[in-house]
């Protein structure tokens, strides 16, 4: 790195801080800290569920699976119009008509109080790991760039984030996202030609060396629940989108903060599919990276070929090949990725803190300053407990791989009660109960079973991705079957009573 890569970095960390913390004097109000009072343009909101859709583990995991496989990794994204046509049909509407800032007023109107805290309770833990999981890796990434301590990285990306978040409430978050979006879209694009122009054979040499070994594959079609085929890829994909796109308060937040319903759907259509060439974009580079460094055009450590390393072949070209300057701007654009998914994370807890807690326990008509206050104080603390948890990762591996299998017991739980809630019309508090409980057993069963390697002793290998998949289906089977029996029962009663 040199000394101008370092100062593009740091130039970029202080202006989107100064930036954000911009936005504090139209951040008064709650309805501006957490919808932005409902001004934000749509096309600002788009890029926003664009960036938060995209963190840094996605700009250096997707380029590092095409790099070590193929593109089997692109099924999930086919999959996003799938979960996009529900979103603009059902669930866009249904919150903009709801017009609560949470996700979870919903569920307690549907199924009650125990419901709302449930799910919002499953949400703050989730994004809590989210936050430290993030900080964590984006550390490693930035120290095997320029060698700086973990636990320093990862106390100052989070206190810089934790300022612009607090100060500049939703506006700073959208805003910071739209601006980090772009750079991560122009970052990925330099990367793609400059390695194509560097092939010793050109453009026409990546293709055909990438189909010779064939990694431009989707991955197998067989109907086979146990290998990471195209269909499981696919499944997968469809359950994890409607999950994003449908219950996940980041992005429920958003169509809120719209200005009008017909942007609140553009902006959720964009924002997503978006995603599908931007991924593509990163799995080309994956492809192309693998070209580079199998025609000698340049040598990548030894070390780096391990499946395991994979994630850091990506930082490694971009440290080593491209000239200075662009080097710290591609940097900066990994670094944006990380920035704009924590932000979002802590703007979209603090929101859900005041609304399903503070408001609905601790004080029901609560004023504005109080809501500020609450807004403040609960943005700052999750940043905190967010460092902490990142801290607590270092050098834990398998703590990590643990938390990542676990995760799924709670967003499992949380879409098959809202799909229950939307596909269901009969008011069964005890079928939506009985269903979530048997659907996280069966989350809980499939995802420990995998953690502690009992596949092969219980006699099946049911393939990760699909625990959630069947977790999901088991809660709406299971609650579904519990209002029929009860519409039918209360049908025959009253027949018997009319005769």
């Amino acid at each position: 790195m040199t000394s101008i890569d370092v100062i593009i970095f740091f130039v970029y960390l202080i202006g989107i801080t100064i930036f954000g913390s911009s936005f504090y004097r139209q951040n008064k109000t709650s309805s501006a800290f957490t919808l932005g009072d409902n001004t934000i343009p749509g096309w600002v909101i788009g890029m926003s569920i664009f960036a938060t859709f995209v963190s840094s583990i996605s700009y250096l995991a997707l380029p590092g699976q095409a790099f070590m496989t193929n593109w089997n990794a692109f099924v999930f994204s086919l999959s996003i119009p799938v979960a996009m046509i529900v979103a603009v049909k059902i669930f866009v509407p249904h919150y903009r008509k709801v017009n609560s800032p949470s996700a979870y007023t919903y569920l307690e109107n549907r199924f009650g109080s125990w419901a709302r805290i449930y799910v919002s309770t499953c949400y703050l833990l989730t994004q809590l790991m989210r936050i430290g999981i993030i900080l964590y890796l984006l550390a490693l990434a930035i120290e095997a760039i320029f060698g700086w301590d973990i636990a320093t990285i990862i106390i100052v990306t989070g206190l810089t984030v934790i300022v612009y978040s607090v100060l500049g409430g939703i506006q700073a978050v959208v805003w910071t996202d739209a601006i980090q979006g772009i750079i991560l879209i122009a970052g990925a694009l330099f990367c793609t030609g400059y390695i194509l122009l560097d092939l010793p054979g050109g453009p026409e040499q990546l293709f055909t060396i990438a189909l010779e070994q064939d990694k431009f594959s989707l991955g197998s079609f067989d109907l086979n629940i146990y290998e990471s085929t195209f269909w499981v890829v696919f499944v997968y994909g469809i359950f994890i989108n409607l999950q994003n796109y449908g219950i996940d308060q980041n992005y429920v937040q958003r169509y809120v903060a719209a200005r009008s319903d017909r942007e609140a759907k553009r902006s959720a259509l964009y924002g997503g599919l978006l995603y599908i060439p931007v991924s593509m974009l990163f799995l080309f580079i994956g492809t192309a990276l693998f070209v580079f460094y199998t025609t000698s055009a340049a040598q990548l450590p030894a070390e780096l070929m391990d499946p395991n390393q994979s994630d850091r072949v990506f930082p490694y070209f971009i440290v080593r090949e491209l000239p200075a300057g662009i080097t710290g701007l591609l940097i900066a654009s990994i670094f944006a990725a990380g920035m704009s998914t924590i932000s979002t994370s802590l703007n979209s807890s603090a929101t859900v803190f005041l609304t399903d807690y503070y408001e609905r326990h601790f004080k029901r008509v609560a004023t504005e300053k109080d809501s500020m206050r609450v807004l403040y104080t609960s943005s700052f603390l999750i940043g905190i407990i967010g460092i902490c948890i990142g801290l607590s990762l270092i050098n834990v591996t398998s703590a990590l791989d643990a938390w990542w299998k676990l995760s799924s017991i709670f967003s499992g739980g949380m879409l098959g009660l809202f799909l229950l809630g939307i596909f269901t019309h009969t008011q069964n508090t005890l079928g939506a109960i009985a269903g979530v409980l048997v659907g996280i057993l069966v989350i809980a069963w499939l995802s420990l079973s995998k953690l502690f390697q009992l596949e092969e002793t219980l006699g099946y290998q049911i393939h990760s991705y699909l625990t959630i998949v069947l977790g999901t289906t088991a809660i709406f089977l299971v609650g579904f079957l519990f209002s029929y029996f009860k519409k039918s029962s209360e049908s025959n009663k009253t027949e018997h009573v009319t005769k």
